[in-house]
């Protein structure tokens, strides 16, 4: 059951131990209802709200960190790359020109993550029911095909300067235009990275991740011209070669971490944070299958919970929605749950018995019928 729309409360009771009797009784009674008062208070002083609206405006205020990045970004890989190119007309290093293409083919990665942000934050409407959140996992693709691409570009600069080598000029002002391009893309690589993972957006950690590529190869051009000063021709396109090796691991990783967005991966810790959200809920007598998925910044869940089968309508639909209540509060970037409440077989005859012949339809059996 959706919980968007609905009234929470937080009167619930957690312990599931013996029944305690006499004064023991009576001084975890008072314990709980302190417990309760206190829980209530905090409650209070600490507004929220699980309005769809509400739910929006987080994902704007996400977007908006997300554009602030991207800008913050773009403007010092755009200055990064213009100090570059200016020093490439001054010595013709060819290098420097591969790790200048870099830093531009970087800073134009902002451009699909920007649409990406932008798209998601249009309101999911009866073709695109959640929404348009998974735009950043497209994106993502393109980013890890550019990163693909800037380790071919790197492999192909360095094999060229090892077949044809060319003396350096200006190896001070190279070097110098080297170190800009890594402490630049550095910092870039951190800040996306940082903020990817703080607003939950895989395409945003892999971009960074882009960007710290590109540094590696601004420090490969920096090494080369460190050797190239003590005349060793062949230490720029050796190491160029090696730091193309290196864009490839964080090619793999980028990639994994973008291949795991798209087939709805999640952090096992999660599933197993709502567990013992759910098993802290008054009512409930067992926990079926617990899916969830990202879109875009915010997860979804779906839970099965097992509740007695003498309630009314009204009294299971009361204990789903505080299930979801509990959920949303312990799974950090959770903002709904659909909850299917199940009924304990009197007779032990399976409940969904008629779903049986439909294949993949049937929720898992925590009876295991």
């Amino acid at each position: 059951m959706e919980g968007n729309q609905h009234t929470h409360t937080h009167d619930h009771h957690h312990e599931h131990g013996p029944a305690p009797t006499g004064n023991e009784h009576r001084h975890r009674s008072a314990g709980s209802r302190l417990g309760r008062l206190r829980h209530r208070l905090a409650h209070a002083l600490a507004p929220h709200s699980h309005e769809a609206a509400d739910k929006v405006d987080s994902a704007m205020e996400t977007s908006r960190e997300g554009m602030r990045t991207l800008w913050i970004s773009l403007g010092v890989l755009g200055a990064t790359t213009v100090v570059q190119a200016l020093i490439v007309a001054l010595s013709g290093s060819v290098a420097l020109l591969g790790d200048t293409i870099h830093n531009a083919a970087d800073a134009l990665t902002a451009v699909p993550l920007g649409t990406a942000f932008l798209l998601g934050r249009r309101a999911a409407n009866r073709r695109y029911t959640y929404g348009y959140g998974r735009a950043e996992d497209l994106a993502g693709i393109l980013i890890v095909a550019t990163i693909a691409a800037s380790a071919a570009l790197a492999a192909w600069v360095a094999v060229d300067r090892l077949l044809n080598p060319r003396d350096i000029t200006h190896l001070w002002a190279v070097s110098a235009a080297a170190l800009t391009g890594f402490i630049g893309n550095e910092w870039v690589a951190r800040y996306r990275i940082r903020t990817g993972r703080k607003i939950g957006s895989a395409a945003l950690v892999a971009d960074g991740l882009h960007a710290r590529t590109d540094g590696f190869t601004s420090l490969a051009v920096l090494l080369g011209s460190g050797g190239a000063a003590l005349g060793w021709q062949v230490s720029d396109p050796v190491v160029g070669l090696l730091i193309t090796a290196a864009i490839l691991f964080v090619l793999k990783d980028a990639a994994r971490e973008v291949y795991r967005r798209l087939m709805d991966s999640v952090d096992p810790s999660l599933v197993t944070t709502a567990e013992s959200a759910l098993q802290g809920v008054e009512g409930v007598r067992g926990i079926g299958p617990v899916r969830m998925r990202w879109i875009g910044h915010a997860l979804r869940a779906e839970v099965d919970i097992v509740v007695d089968a003498h309630l009314t309508v009204v009294q299971a639909h009361e204990l789903a929605v505080a299930a979801e209540h509990v959920l949303i509060h312990a799974v950090p970037r959770l903002t709904a749950a659909t909850v299917h409440t199940d009924h304990a077989p009197a007779t032990g005859a399976d409940p969904h018995a008629a779903l049986a012949h439909h294949a993949g339809r049937r929720r898992g059996d925590v009876y295991g019928g």
